[in-house]
């Protein structure tokens, strides 16, 4: 029957899927490593953005600004914008911090150090993902360092300023097994980011590329080897292939659960930050709650837009609330004190609404990753560079010179009122 077809019909993945089998569910494995996947936006065949249809409404009449001419003496501008935010405890350059990269391959090696290197530069605070440890070790004894947890570390402190950033470790369920948070905190690497206040642990309830479910990467026939008696393993690319899916354990959690999460991870690390990081399931308004109330510092909801090294195809596409809805649902709740966002953010126009939709900053996850491999030296400072300039002249086209300033009243569109 091959002269068959169904016209309007997706034929060709349904044929995918027969040629394939259980393989088809996920992208090609070649492009593991080398694809940083996450839902299509509206200009590249994607659903409809809520976040992105939001305009932004400067006012006529502006007293924030007759205030910053008082006090500055002179009409002020763009560049009076003052952006340096306190994100999770830490000071930032910008109301931006650099979201999660774990054991991924693209994540690894030269451009993770790349990544970590400028972001400490520019004073942002940045989250060291899950499952490095286990996957690629801690750096000691003869562990690779550049893919190793510690090489990141050493990376990113080795050209932080003074007062500015700070590193959220993250840790799953693997990495609780092999406790990641206590070898961090009791090394001396991590003890200046210690004495300054400028080390945070995150915890991992979930990610927007993949709710519900825990990290994911490809292995060889070597790793798998190696990490089979710590990971489930999964021969879904055929046995003949050689590579198989790793998958982690998502973790279990009730508000309980995560409320004594919370209270453990404070009184075994007294001296560093706790964040929490959500992923947009329709309960998360009260998941942000639940981590707030119970003392976390930071509370991050990351957008089914949110980007990742790998995922299910349909994850993408048909899994999650997307960031707009969940910002809708955290202000309608009360959004924690301390809300930091991220799914997409790529430009000041979508960082912007964000923030003035209850969100203290915005994450950079697959912009900053292209960012640096354009250019490794100094791709993710320019890139911020010009983010930082769309901010200032955002914020000052609507009166006002901070990023705490915005408020819900500076977005409109038919579905936000």
């Amino acid at each position: 029957m091959s002269d068959l077809s169904a016209p309007g019909f997706p034929e060709e993945e349904v044929r995918q899927r027969a040629r394939a089998g259980a393989a088809a569910a996920f992208p090609p494995p070649g492009a593991y490593g080398q694809v940083l996947f996450g839902a299509a936006g509206p200009a590249h065949g994607g659903a409809p953005d809520a976040l992105e249809a939001l305009r932004i409404v400067p006012p006529v009449f502006m007293p924030q600004r007759l205030a910053k001419l008082i006090d500055l003496g002179r009409e002020p501008d763009h560049r009076d914008v003052e952006l340096t935010t306190v994100i999770g405890g830490f000071t930032s350059a910008l109301p931006v911090y650099v979201s999660a990269t774990g054991s991924t391959r693209a994540a690894g090696g030269d451009l993770g150090l790349a990544l970590g290197r400028q972001a400490g530069a520019l004073g942002l605070p940045m989250v060291i993902g899950e499952n490095v440890v286990p996957v690629n070790g801690y750096g000691r004894l003869g562990e690779a360092a550049d893919r190793a947890l510690l090489g990141r570390l050493r990376a990113y402190t080795g050209q932080l300023p003074d007062g500015l950033g700070g590193v959220a470790v993250q840790q799953s369920t693997e990495d609780a097994d092999a406790e990641v948070w206590n070898l961090v905190y009791s090394d001396p690497a991590a003890l200046p980011l210690l004495e300054s206040g400028r080390l945070a642990f995150e915890l991992k309830v979930g990610q927007g590329a993949k709710p519900g479910l825990g990290g994911m990467t490809v292995l060889d026939a070597e790793a798998a080897a190696r990490l089979g008696d710590r990971y489930g393993l999964d021969p879904v690319f055929g046995e003949d292939d050689g590579r198989v899916l790793r998958a982690s354990t998502p973790g279990t959690f009730t508000a309980e659960i995560l409320r004594q999460q919370i209270r453990l991870m404070r009184n075994n690390f007294p001296r560093a930050r706790v964040w929490v990081k959500l992923h947009p399931g329709r309960d998360v308004a009260e998941a942000a709650r639940v981590a707030a109330e119970a003392g976390a510092d930071a509370v991050t909801v990351d957008g089914a837009e949110g980007g990742t090294g790998w995922a299910p195809g349909v994850f993408p596409a048909q899994v999650g609330l997307p960031l707009a809805e969940c910002l809708r649902r955290l202000a309608a709740a009360g959004p924690p004190p301390c809300l930091l966002v991220s799914g997409r953010i790529w430009e000041g126009g979508r960082a912007v609404k964000s923030l003035a939709l209850g969100a203290r900053a915005v994450g950079l996850g697959r912009a900053a990753l292209l960012a640096a491999a354009e250019d490794p030296e100094a791709g993710l400072i320019r890139f911020t560079d010009c983010l930082a300039l769309e901010l200032r002249l955002l914020i000052s086209a609507l009166g006002k010179y901070a990023p705490a300033a915005l408020e819900r009243a500076d977005v409109w569109s038919p579905e936000f009122p």
